[in-house]
Order: C-alpha cells, then sequence, then structure tokens
C-alpha cells in the first residue's frame, strides 16, 4: 500500500479476506441544509445502482433543488417514499452530499454504511455517533489521488464547479470589465485577477477568468505547477525555495516554514494592492486553511476589489473571511460563501452522483458489498467500521 495513505486501524486478521456482505437497498434523502441544493443521486447514477443489482429508495422530493422530479427518478427505476424514519430503517447503503445528522444516524440500522462528503478531523460529533451505531462510514474527502480512484475524485469535481462560479460571481460584483476594450471614449485596461492556490479550483478560475479576458496571475506553494498555471496563459508568481518545499502527500499542499511564509507574504502584498479582483483556493487536507491574506493586506487593496475565498468553509485564507457572509472592508468586498458548487446544483449533483456511484460499484460484485480491506481506495476513504474509529487523523482528532 502506498505509504501516503496509512490509514486503516483493524485487527491484522480482518484485513485476510473481503467482508462479503448481502446488500438490499441504497438509500438517497433530501439534504437538509437550507443552502445545500445538491443531491447524491440522479436519474443516470439510479440506473447505474439498479444495473449493478442494487435497489433504489428516494425520499420524495430529494432532487427538486437540482430540478429532479420524483417521476424522474421513478422512471429511472427507483422508489420513492415520504417517511424520513421507513426510509432510514432500509437503509443498507446511505448516499449522501453532506453527512447525516445526529437524527438521522439514530435512524440507522448497524452494520448499515454511509457514504457522504464528512470532514472526519471537524465533523467530530458525527464520526462518534456513527462509531456509537456501529455504521460503517466512508468520506469522499478521502479518496485517494490515485489513477485507479479519477471517476471517484468528488473535491475535483466540486472544486472545479467552485473555481469556474468565483470567477463570474466576481465578475458581477465588479465595477469594472473584465477584458481589454477598446472604444470611441478610448481604451478600457482589462481586469487584474490573481489566483492563491493552483489545484483543480485555482486552475479552472484561471481558465475562466482568461475566457473572460482578464489579466490573471497565479501563486502556489508548489512549483511544479508553474507549467500547468502558463499553459493557461497565465503568470505564475512564485517564491524561491527548495522545489518541494510546499508540496505534501498526493500532491497536495503542506505547511511551509517561517522563512518561505515571510517571503510568501511580501510577494503576496506586492501583487494583491495591484489586483481587482483575488480567489483564494489554498487548503492543507486536515488542518485549518492558512492565512495568506491579512487585514494588512486588505487594508492595501483598491476599494471596490473583490476577494472570492474558496477556503472559507475551513476558516478562510483571508483572515477577515465569515463563513457564508459577504464582508466590506475599507471598500473591499469579502466573500465568504461557502458551497458555490450548490449554486450550479444541476451539474453539481450530476457529476457528484457520478463520482458517489463510481465508487460504491467499485465495492460491488454481483449485488454483493466486498469491503477489501486490503484496497487503498477501500480502506483509505473507510473512517469508522465495526463500533470504532479507522482512519488515524480522525482518531488524533478527536484525541486533542
Amino acid at each position: 500500500m502506498n505509504s501516503a495513505y496509512p490509514v486503516l486501524i483493524l485487527p491484522a486478521y480482518l484485513s485476510i479476506l473481503p467482508l462479503n456482505i448481502t446488500i438490499m437497498n441504497v438509500v438517497i434523502p433530501k439534504e437538509t441544509l437550507d443552502n445545500e441544493t445538491r443531491v447524491a443521486a440522479t436519474p443516470g447514477s439510479i440506473k447505474e445502482l439498479t444495473k449493478a443489482g442494487l435497489s433504489v429508495i428516494i425520499e420524495s422530493q430529494a432532487g427538486i433543488k437540482s430540478h429532479i422530479s420524483d417521476k424522474n427518478y421513478e422512471e429511472a427505476g427507483a422508489s420513492v417514499i415520504e417517511s424520513k424514519e421507513e426510509l432510514f430503517s432500509k437503509a443498507d447503503i446511505l448516499l449522501k452530499v453532506l453527512p447525516p445528522t445526529l437524527d438521522q444516524i439514530v435512524l440507522l440500522q448497524p452494520k448499515s454504511i454511509v457514504i457522504s462528503l464528512c470532514q472526519t478531523t471537524r465533523d467530530i460529533d458525527t464520526v462518534k455517533a456513527l462509531k456509537e451505531q456501529s455504521v460503517t462510514g466512508f468520506s469522499m474527502h478521502l479518496i485517494p489521488r490515485t489513477t485507479l480512484a479519477q471517476k471517484m475524485d468528488a473535491l475535483s469535481s466540486q472544486a472545479n464547479i467552485a473555481g469556474y462560479k468565483a470567477v463570474l460571481l466576481a465578475a458581477s460584483k465588479l465595477g469594472v470589465y473584465m477584458p481589454l476594450l477598446m472604444t470611441a471614449a478610448g481604451t478600457i485596461r482589462p481586469a487584474k485577477v490573481l489566483i492563491l492556490g493552483a489545484g483543480v479550483a485555482g486552475l479552472q478560475a484561471i481558465a475562466t477568468a482568461k475566457r473572460l479576458g482578464a489579466q490573471v496571475e497565479a501563486f502556489d506553494v508548489r512549483p511544479i505547477v508553474k507549467e500547468q498555471v502558463e499553459s493557461l496563459g497565465a503568470k505564475f508568481i512564485e517564491v524561491e525555495s527548495n522545489d518541494d518545499e510546499g508540496v505534501g502527500d498526493g500532491g497536495y499542499a503542506k505547511e511551509t516554514s517561517e522563512d518561505y511564509k515571510n517571503r510568501q507574504q511580501k510577494l503576496i502584498h506586492d501583487h494583491i494592492s495591484k489586483s481587482d479582483i483575488v480567489i483564494t483556493t489554498a487548503l492543507i487536507p486536515g488542518r485549518a486553511a492558512p492565512i495568506l491574506i491579512p487585514e494588512s493586506m486588505v487594508n492595501a487593496m483598491k476599494p471596490g476589489s473583490i476577494i472570492m475565498d474558496l477556503a472559507s468553509e475551513n476558516g478562510g485564507n483571508c483572515e477577515l473571511t465569515r463563513k457564508d457572509e459577504i464582508t466590506v472592508h475599507n471598500g473591499v468586498t469579502i466573500d465568504g460563501g461557502s458551497n458555490i458548487p450548490g449554486s450550479m446544483p444541476v451539474h453539481a449533483s450530476e457529476l457528484y452522483a457520478k463520482n458517489i456511484t463510481a465508487f460504491l460499484t467499485y465495492m460491488i460484485e454481483d449485488g454483493d458489498l466486498k469491503l477489501n480491506l486490503d484496497d487503498e481506495i477501500i480502506s483509505g476513504s473507510m473512517y469508522t467500521h465495526q463500533g470504532e474509529i479507522t482512519h488515524e487523523p480522525t482518531l488524533e482528532a478527536i484525541k486533542i
């Protein structure tokens, strides 16, 4: 197994043989948070699940915010029921976007399975409740970044949407044009866009801003992404350092040295003061988002400029970011919206449903679920099983 995923903590005898569980019902409930518009299944994914020998049950109105009717689901082969208690009691496998609530978890049968976008080192109460209920939990956040798991990579599919939509939202708030314009009254300069973090969301933001005609710069602690940034037509700004200074496991960013951080702050300050739009996407797995924009930098920005903080759910890359709030400081607008993919529910649901279905059917053979604990995709994404917490970073977070 790749040393980047040493996450399963189970007795040795359990990893020798696959665990075979006969599966009957896959249940998809309606998401309960007001701002969550996505759903974990579409008619297309229902067909894939039934083809795999599974029975699919949908809560009535589960897809309404993604413009999917109960009739659409029924025509694809699913059953639709209204009673939440009946729905959860029938669940052998529960598919969700966000983790189930504590009230939902107590309705689940022991030995059932939950698959969702659970941030296990933060959603501690959820993890504990699933453990106590002897429910096996899988997180789409923990899917390893391997070639075999690409079709299951929900983080990338949702980040793509976030990067794209963040640029459009920022442009709609901006008081200037995005592209260079030649008019009878004179030349209008293009907007300057700075992207902090060149992962999936950042690269999509670069591509979208360039399509709108903006002048784009990007920063990332990983020098390896320079070629990707420049291939999209943006300028890569970098801090001179060792090649692996900011590169962590799986290609993610990691914590950098204090000296690097000081030089990084000066570099960003020099560029941010000239920018019209700043989009931040920097995340470190299992930790709070790094602060890249302190209040002093915001004070140096031009009035009317925009910060779109895509890391707001993990604390934000800007010191002044408030999750799910729009803040104005010295004329600078800071948007802390945490569910930008949810603003495009049709494609966000379609992509997420494909990801979660690919993950589930990967474990299905002849209608049975086979939990092969020697498989790094299965073991790496599992965080509770048989009344135990099996993901080491989650266990450490609970002990703190």
